[in-house]
């Protein structure tokens, strides 16, 4: 499995005119507008711009989380504007820290796309080796691009509860920082914490200074677990839990899930209960007694 590519890379599939989709996902959480600010003035030469709250993202409800999964439908008719097709390679990018552009990455991947990579180092290492860009919007494609859905890469809240009352067997991963996973920090959600029984690998560790680590670097992260068992991977929102995502494959885990509403969708239900604390540890001392 190949999950990203280099600068170098594109700019020859640039040079020569080699077919390939540039999809741009730069985001600020905090400034939402910011991303397709920046993009507007400068992106890679022929890149589409996603946003992730209306392109990578559905509409916010009652429960779901923050960022819900986009009507297929509706992805589907974005990709195809943005030349997306499944048979031409596809280079998601955000500024080089990795999360929105890996959100786009496993969208695509869950949609059937096969050919989708991440740009390593992002648009920062881009600029900083002062390779092309424009402030040219590209003209909206209508390419074809037929969705081969791969439902069971997600995983609902039913089936998380199933986990937590043990009437199913899976490791739930949180990939949030260690701080709000144990709950000593919460700026977002409701309630902190974390699922219960969960573990803790944060998803910044999927990466090394803006570039995926390769097989055998996650290979080592994750050396402690079985790469039969059964894992489902979440963070808040379901942003940030996709790099870990794609390490667990690139690592050769088979049987990985994404939890989509993720924490923010988890304590929307009054009725589930949160852990604080660290869980490695809480399992730890329960079975040493």
């Amino acid at each position: 499995m190949q999950a990203s590519v280099s600068a170098e890379w594109l700019l020859e599939q640039i040079e020569l005119s080699n077919p390939v989709t540039i999809l741009d996902c730069r985001f600020d959480l905090q400034n939402p507008d910011a991303g397709q600010e920046k993009y507007k003035h400068s992106h890679i030469p022929g890149a589409y711009y996603l946003h992730l709250n209306r392109d990578l993202s559905g509409e916010v409800q009652d429960h779901g989380g923050r960022h819900p999964l986009p009507d297929l439908d509706f992805f589907k008719r974005k990709m195809e504007q943005s030349g997306v097709s499944n048979h031409i390679p596809v280079v998601v990018y955000d500024n080089g820290e990795g999360a929105m552009a890996a959100r786009a990455w496993w969208l695509l991947h869950y949609a059937g796309h096969e050919q989708v990579y991440l740009l390593n180092g992002g648009y920062s290492e881009w600029s900083e080796k002062q390779y092309p860009v424009t402030g040219a919007v590209p003209e909206t494609q209508d390419t074809e691009f037929n969705l081969y859905v791969k439902h069971d890469i997600v995983a609902d809240s039913t089936e998380v509860e199933n986990v937590v009352s043990g009437n199913q067997s899976a490791c739930l991963v949180d990939s949030r920082d260690y701080s709000r996973y144990i709950g000593d920090h919460e700026p977002i959600d409701r309630v902190p914490g974390h699922i219960p029984g969960a573990i803790n690998n944060e998803w910044v560790n999927s990466f090394k200074e803006g570039r995926m680590l390769d097989a055998e670097e996650q290979t080592k992260r994750f050396s402690e677990w079985d790469k039969k068992q059964p894992l489902i991977v979440y963070c808040g929102s379901g942003v940030t839990a996709c790099p870990n995502y794609i390490a667990l494959k690139l690592a050769g885990f088979s049987n990985v899930k994404l939890y989509p509403g993720s924490y923010s969708d988890w304590v929307s239900y009054d009725h589930h209960d949160i852990e604080l604390g660290d869980a490695t540890h809480i399992r730890k001392k329960d079975k040493d007694h």
